[in-house]
């Protein structure tokens, strides 16, 4: 149970999978990452990049360009949860369409 608890208390909440399933393709910008993940808002999003990034789920890269950039990027150990992620998108497009039929 303790091993459970622990990786639901990482990836928790309605944002974090949604976040790390924008960052599996490729390093993104905040304002990116805010496109992608419909109906967050910037502050919610502030909030769960940093638990993510305190997971070492994901790292955060400060550029030095004028005006500094910032790009996140999935860690080795966040890509670990893709089969994870994967199995969702799959499990999630079925459930749709068996619910909503599309």
């Amino acid at each position: 149970m303790l091993s459970i608890q622990d990786a639901l208390e990482a990836v928790e909440g309605r944002w974090k999978l949604l976040i790390l399933f924008s960052l599996s393709e490729k390093p993104k910008r905040f304002k990116q990452i805010s496109r992608e993940v419909n109906g967050i808002t910037d502050k919610t999003l502030s909030k769960e990049l940093k638990s993510l990034e305190a997971n070492q789920l994901i790292r955060r890269d400060v550029h030095s360009t004028f005006p500094p950039t910032v790009e996140y990027t999935i860690t080795p150990h966040g890509q670990s949860l893709e089969k994870v992620l994967d199995e969702l998108h799959f499990w999630g497009l079925l459930h749709r369409k068996k619910i909503i039929g599309k």
